[in-house]
């Protein structure tokens, strides 16, 4: 008989998270009850978020408990169905996490149609990571046609939607990523203008010639010497839309070297700066706008993806431990089942 396989938080890590954090555990796949879907996982959607859920600390979120599933997005199969409008076969996004079955209500889960866009689409570019860049860029960084937008982890899920969105916008568009194969995809398939290596030993100077005008939007996905580096190049006005900083999130202490804050807030002062934070999840109401701005830009082939798919349920911490050390190329997603 099917069992239900599920990822569990073992331990909580310290510093980066290795395998002894995680369980594998085999469970009778669960019952639906009245009014209830069974769902099968066949895509889970890996992100950076999920090392923050991993940890106690008070965050906008509840942490992953002990003993828990992990969370994460999913595209999922309705295996049984006791709710109206669903019926088995239904291909649904939805909240599963990482096991192989579920059981969910109707109103968590949301029916995608497989014939207009691939189902994985509703993890990446049509789902929470593409709205996050639009919040984020459109909502925050507000971009004017001839400005200087520059994004970090630019071949990324969030990262190559931002520069893309941008470039949609009249504006300049330079892309950070790491290493030369990166790079080449940011410009020549993404159609950025130009995309700086941060592995690069002159990594600012090549920064700063890629923006002879300053930069007017620095969308934050990383932090760490990439953040610092372009919050220095920023113009007056600037606008930093601050969604993740994945170089600091297996911190165990603060960096070493020189209180950098009074210099930071020194320039939020002088220039006028508006560094904001945002949580995608008190966005959703801007889906709607959202789509209607990207799925004409995909049709028309100028908002273009890339999928980084580990094969297996069993693959995902090893998937999710490259995601943090920046080894995934494009969008990470785990095939759970076919």
């Amino acid at each position: 008989m099917a069992v239900n396989r599920k990822w569990v938080l073992a331990s909580r890590p310290v510093g980066m998270p290795t395998l002894e954090n995680f369980r594998l555990e085999e469970a009778p796949v669960p019952v639906p009850g009245e009014g209830e879907l069974l769902l099968r996982t066949l895509w889970l959607s890996l992100d950076p978020y999920m090392r923050g859920r991993m940890s106690a600390a008070k965050s906008y979120a509840q942490p992953v408990e002990i003993g828990g599933t992990m969370v994460g997005g999913t595209v999922a199969r309705v295996e049984a169905s006791n709710a109206p409008g669903f019926q088995p076969g239904d291909i649904v996004q939805c909240m599963n996490g990482w096991q192989d079955y579920a059981v969910a209500h109707p109103k968590a889960v949301v029916k995608l149609d497989p014939n207009a866009f691939p189902p994985t689409l509703a993890l990446g570019t049509l789902g929470m990571p593409g709205l996050t860049a639009f919040v984020g860029l459109m909502d925050i960084g507000e971009p004017k046609a001839g400005e200087t937008v520059v994004v970090s982890a630019a071949s990324g899920a969030v990262g190559s939607v931002v520069g893309q969105l941008a470039k949609a916008r009249g504006c300049r568009a330079v892309g950070i990523a790491g290493g030369k194969d990166k790079c080449d995809y940011v410009v020549n398939e993404l159609g950025f203008d130009v995309c700086v290596d941060h592995k690069a030993p002159d990594f600012q100077e090549q920064l700063k010639a890629a923006c002879p005008q300053g930069i007017d939007v620095y969308f934050e996905n990383v932090g760490g010497k990439v953040g610092d580096a372009c919050i220095a190049l920023l113009n007056a006005f600037g606008r930093v839309p601050v969604c993740g900083r994945i170089a600091n999130y297996n911190d165990t202490e603060l960096p070493p070297g020189p209180d950098r804050m009074g210099l930071l807030l020194t320039q939020v002062l002088a220039k006028r700066l508006r560094l904001q934070g945002f949580i995608v999840s008190e966005r959703w109401h801007r889906m709607g706008a959202f789509h209607e701005e990207a799925i004409p830009l995909i049709r028309s082939g100028k908002l273009k993806y890339r999928e980084d798919v580990s094969e297996g349920l069993e693959s995902a911490p090893e998937a999710f431990f490259g995601l943090l050390e920046g080894r995934n190329f494009g969008k990470l997603l785990v095939k759970v089942a076919d």
